[in-house]
């Protein structure tokens, strides 16, 4: 079987001739490159190289970061625009609306080879009502012909999953307020943060209903979780409907759902598993993260597709190979509990990794994951 051909018969509940194995190996690549890792815009064609790279190493492929497969336009009311810095160090979005204007910045971090919050936007309850305001009445308006491009460039050795970015509450804990902010304002303002948070869903389901009529198979959704952030009674009260009527609606038209999980995942598997999700993604085990591999999959049932596998900080040269065998072999054992598996990394494969890894963890696979 091909990459591509494994990937989807986990999806559809098949067992494939042995674990799919792919890596998002954007950021990495970016780092080792020293190519741009550029917020500010997104792809309108596939990232060649990238790809190629994948082809040649023999790793699946599914992630495309910067990929832009559909527009987002607003109302005539309200100006959105993306500035960045003389230097180019720091970018700013805003949202001008008839009530006010806010905006938020990120800064570059050489070091991390990533953009750090340096500005959240929401700084006052009237702020989170601009961006109820800003963001509800947005319209999406597809690019299938750029989706149809990356399929066709990514070939048999992998899929391509289309994101529709975060909830209303991934908003405003990634973008506007900080984890922080999030906690303080839903005690001091909850009727305006439920209203916020309602209102931004339902603009992304109109977002949702794009996608059901779609050629897209593979939609991936996600705020970060990690569920020391938002543990299962949080996300019951603020994202549970949401997700699952998402969720609900892909599945009717036949698409598959991936929910990314990057950071605690005791309590967090089982709550994306119970409103429908088919897969966890970056799903990122000791010792970085707070369960082992068998554990994960105590937590997640048989039959929930667990994609990830070694932690970010195992990839580093300075750590002990052995130890990294030792994680994707603790991994790849998990297909003895069924095939629900593909083997990933603990989200992306970070910059500084060591590369000699990556084709070790593919023979691993290849030796045995049968």
């Amino acid at each position: 079987m091909t990459p591509k051909q494994r990937i989807e018969a986990v999806y559809r509940g098949c067992t494939p001739d042995q674990v799919p194995f792919m890596l998002d190996l954007s950021h990495w690549f970016y780092h080792k490159n020293r190519l741009p890792w550029d917020l500010s815009r997104s792809y309108d064609k596939p990232e060649y190289e990238l790809i190629d790279y994948h082809k040649r190493q023999g790793v699946g492929f599914y992630m495309p970061n910067l990929g832009s497969f559909y527009t987002v336009s607003d109302p005539e009311d309200v100006v959105t625009t993306v500035t960045k810095s003389e230097d180019g160090r720091t970018i700013t979005w805003s949202h001008q609306t008839p009530g006010g204007t806010i905006r938020r910045s990120r800064v570059w971090e050489e070091a991390t080879y990533a953009w750090g919050v340096s500005e959240w936007g929401v700084k006052s309850e009237e702020d989170l009502k601009i961006l109820a305001d800003a963001l509800e009445r947005r319209t999406f308006s597809p690019l299938w012909d750029r989706y149809e491009d990356w399929v066709d460039a990514v070939g048999d050795m992998g899929v391509v999953y289309v994101g529709i970015g975060y909830s209303g509450m991934g908003q405003l804990l990634n973008y506007w307020l900080g984890v922080e902010g999030v906690m303080y304002a839903a005690m001091d303002w909850p009727e305006t943060m439920r209203d916020t948070v309602d209102r931004i869903n339902a603009s992304n389901l109109n977002c949702i209903d794009m996608l059901v009529d779609s050629p897209v198979e593979f939609v991936v959704m996600g705020d970060n979780f990690s569920s020391d952030v938002q543990p299962p009674h949080f996300f019951k009260q603020w994202s549970a409907d949401y997700y699952r009527e998402a969720i609900r609606r892909l599945h009717k038209a036949g698409k598959f759902v991936a929910v990314h999980i990057d950071g605690k995942l005791k309590g967090a598997l089982q709550m994306i598993r119970d409103v429908g999700a088919d897969c966890a993604d970056a799903v990122t085990p000791r010792p970085m993260g707070d369960l082992s591999p068998q554990q994960c999959r105590n937590e997640a049932g048989d039959e929930f597709i667990l994609s990830g596998g070694v932690s970010p900080n195992l990839w580093l040269p300075d750590s002990d190979l052995e130890l990294f065998k030792q994680a994707a072999l603790e991994w790849i054992a998990l297909k003895d509990r069924g095939p629900r598996l593909i083997a990933n990394a603990g989200d992306q494969v970070p910059p500084l990794a060591d590369e000699d890894r990556i084709a070790i963890y593919r023979d691993l696979v290849d030796e045995h994951g049968y």
